[in-house]
């Protein structure tokens, strides 16, 4: 059965990769149309939210943009088919990289690098980006208890030199990997309370936010370099390397602990403002924070 899936998922993920770009997002926007036009799901969730963060906006405007962001779910899905099977030769010209000597002057201080990433546009996919200028990634990833899904998941993920680092128990194997002078990704644009999250604000409301990074900033002072990824309209991924982020040592850790991560909330912020056609608005970021 396990082999008859791979077989499967090969010749899927082969067929997607034939295909014109401008194909595979038409199916990418086609399977979004479905899911927020025909079934609805979290319809409600994506309006609400962008109510909240935009309340200026009128209402087909909130309409059109969470259709889109949920549009661009389903080229994620599309791009993520395309894994198994993608040859980094044929997609040289399928990333536009700006601000590359941000993440280079970074990692010659020798600590590691944190890259602060977000759910904007399809970090899986450019992963393949950061293969085609020999960079290696490490992210922290959930485990699924289903095995065949994560040996899929995982194995899918690290054709391209991606390691994954399961969430549970990953502070020591992070900190190894910064003193072997790596770069490991943080994603903190969803929600998570206490005991690991932080009360945070996002688009001035109150929310939980993995305190993760900025724990592991304070012990290890390595540098935190922004790097946003979004898709442009050709259908190309564009990664942007910013400037990096300064520690801000408050003198009390506890206190710097919050004061830097509502620093890289304010960050993630100003990407989803920037384009929010491209976030997940389908997510309760906004849950309440209880203690």
């Amino acid at each position: 059965m396990r082999k008859f899936s791979a077989a499967f998922i090969n010749l899927v993920s082969l067929t997607v990769n034939r295909l014109p770009v401008r194909a595979q997002m038409a199916i990418g926007d086609f399977l979004g149309f479905i899911w927020f036009d025909v079934l609805r799901i979290r319809r409600g969730v994506a309006l609400q939210n962008l109510q909240n963060c935009f309340p200026e906006w009128a209402d087909d405007k909130r309409i059109s943009t969470a259709r889109a962001s949920v549009c661009h779910l389903g080229r994620s899905f599309v791009e993520f088919l395309r894994l198994p099977t993608a040859e980094l030769d044929d997609y040289s010209n399928h990333f536009d990289i700006h601000g590359l000597e941000n993440l280079q002057n970074a990692q010659k201080r020798g600590k590691g690098v944190f890259l602060l990433i977000s759910h904007i546009g399809n970090g899986d996919w450019a992963t393949v980006g950061f293969s085609l200028n020999g960079l290696k990634l490490s992210s922290i990833t959930k485990e699924f208890k289903w095995r065949p899904l994560n040996d899929f998941w995982f194995h899918t993920r690290q054709r391209f030199g991606l390691d994954l680092i399961p969430d549970r128990k990953s502070s020591l194997t992070i900190l190894k990997k910064l003193k072997q002078n790596e770069i490991v990704g943080f994603m903190l644009d969803q929600f998570l309370g206490p005991p690991i999250g932080i009360k945070t604000l996002f688009f001035g409301r109150e929310t939980g936010t993995p305190m993760g990074l900025a724990v592991l900033v304070e012990r290890s002072r390595a540098p935190v370099v922004p790097a946003l990824t979004y898709r442009l309209a050709d259908g190309r991924t564009a990664i942007s390397f910013e400037p990096e982020i300064p520690f801000v040592d408050t003198g009390d850790k506890e206190r710097n602990i919050q004061v830097n991560t509502q620093r890289y909330c304010d960050k993630i912020e100003g990407w989803v403002r920037e384009h929010p056609e491209q976030w997940m608005w389908v997510h309760r970021r906004w849950k309440e924070f209880r203690h």
